[in-house]
């Protein structure tokens, strides 16, 4: 069981709190079970919005919804994560990691058995909000949990393992989203979170002993929570309905409350983001923003060459769905082994050069047209793949290792948040420059020169972007992995 010891106050102005710290795992047998319960977490979570998004259209027929109904099945899951991770990851500091584990599985796994009875749009649209509460609560903790079980000569393997099982989830959940929703229907994809969320949760009763919070005792900071939460709304919504004139009015209030929102947590004894992670940390700082310009430029990659390989190539979904897979298949396959080498190496180095090949795969991208063999493209995806999985895994274990054990669920938090935001943003320019280029019409063969121009701009903005990325890559400054930051 855990053995309570008191914490020092790390800064000016913060009220001394109650460490807690479990002994870490004697055994590897226990160590290998609280990474099987992580990949289970890590593997729902994904799966779910993945495989959903393919079952969009077959949920608007049903209920009759339009495309902007139909995309907000969709936008409130992501949402929904994005505004309750760090609350959450707070939360999970002062309460209890594994508590707060354990009420998000039971709660996603409860959203998603009432969502296969939903009978109108709201009453789904609803229960993809408690979703995305249940999945912040999975997200907030499980990486926050795998930090602490493993120390630093292992963690960097321990992370890449399981950031492999997010991957997998992402990259199996259109394939088998569409044979799901194809042969049983779209309830099928929820029903198969419940036996999952049920197995994880049996195996942290069964064999997660003790606890970790190490800020119990601290005042949960309701204000600065609240107001961090309206300015994502405000930033993430508006950023969704660019280039409208409301959306860009929203979007600055959101950067202005974001602004108020870093003020005002400064002035906290007991903030819900301690601020002092990003400025007393280069690593932290510079990590989470590399993370961040990731997602940014390469969430949407496999949204676009989706809807280019069934427009302009004319392949069937199915068929589109195997050659995207070239990326996550190659990015599964590395991030483990890059994962083990942040153990041994500068995480700088190996997530920068990660960064550089995802950059040089999206150079390579501008270029498609409608004549592109496939070979060119498949080779393109796999040098993703192999940017995607050198990246990931180290950059992650370079946030973790940067800061105290009890800021763990708040950085965990924090680096999900970046993902988060990150997916929305490139989706965002996505679209922006299909509202833009194209307009407001179905993609038809007419349109075709018009939506290979608005691919060519996208992938453009985004090699800008991952070459900015590099540069905040390398900027946070070198860090193996294997000594933790003590202050």
């Amino acid at each position: 069981m855990p053995a309570d010891t008191p914490a020092p106050r790390d800064a000016p102005g913060q009220s001394p709190a109650i460490c807690h710290t479990p002994a870490l795992p004697v055994t590897a047998t226990e160590k290998r079970i609280v990474l099987l319960i992580a990949i289970l977490a890590g593997f729902l979570t994904p799966f779910d919005g993945s495989a959903v998004n393919i079952a969009l259209p077959t949920i608007g027929n049903q209920f009759h919804m339009d495309a902007i109904a139909l995309s907000w099945v969709a936008t409130a899951y992501l949402l929904a994560s994005a505004i309750f991770l760090v609350p959450f990851g707070k939360i999970a500091d002062i309460y209890g990691r594994k508590k707060v584990f354990l009420w998000g599985l039971a709660l996603f796994g409860a959203a998603s058995l009432v969502m296969t009875f939903v009978a109108t749009e709201q009453q789904m649209i609803a229960v993809r909000v408690f979703q995305g509460i249940g999945s912040a609560m999975i997200f907030g903790t499980s990486v926050a949990i795998l930090t602490a079980v493993f120390p630093p000569g292992e963690r960097g393997k321990a992370l890449g393992i399981y950031i492999t099982s997010v991957y997998l989830g992402l990259s199996v959940g259109p394939f088998f989203g569409g044979i799901l929703t194809d042969v049983f229907g779209w309830q099928s994809i929820f029903y198969i979170n419940v036996p999952i969320a049920i197995a994880a949760i049996f195996l942290v009763l069964w064999k997660l002993k003790g606890e970790w919070m190490e800020c119990a005792g601290e005042r949960f900071d309701l204000s600065g929570s609240i107001l961090y939460s309206i300015a994502l709304v405000s930033l993430m919504y508006g950023f969704s309905i660019l280039p409208e004139v409301i959306g860009g009015v929203l979007v600055v209030a959101g950067v202005v409350l974001i602004g108020v929102f870093v003020w005002y947590e400064q002035r906290q004894d007991c903030p819900v983001l301690n601020m002092q992670l990003f400025f007393k940390s280069r690593i932290f700082a510079f990590s989470n923003i590399a993370a961040l310009i990731n997602y940014s430029a390469t969430y949407a990659i496999a949204f676009l060459l989706s809807l280019d390989l069934q427009y302009t190539k004319g392949f069937s979904a199915e068929h589109a769905g195997f050659i995207i897979i070239a990326t996550p298949v190659i990015q599964v396959l590395v991030s483990p082994f890059a994962g083990r080498l942040s153990d041994r190496y500068d995480s700088q180095i190996i997530s920068s050069v990660g960064m550089g090949f995802t950059a040089l795969g999206l150079f390579l991208l501008i270029f498609l047209n409608e004549s592109t063999p496939l070979w060119y493209i498949i080779a393109v995806l796999m040098i993703l793949g192999f940017g995607f999985g050198l990246f990931s895994s180290p950059n992650t274990n370079a946030i973790m290792s940067s800061v105290e054990k009890k800021y763990y669920g708040v950085a965990s938090g924090i680096n999900g948040t970046m993902r988060l935001l990150g997916q929305m943003l490139s989706m965002g320019i996505g679209m922006m420059l299909f509202a833009i280029v194209i307009g407001p019409v179905e993609i038809t063969p007419q349109y075709y020169p018009q939506f290979t121009t608005s691919l060519h701009y996208a992938f453009i903005l985004f090699t800008i972007l991952c070459v900015i990325g590099i540069f905040a890559s390398l900027a946070r400054g070198k860090n193996s992995g294997q000594t933790e930051s003590q202050g």
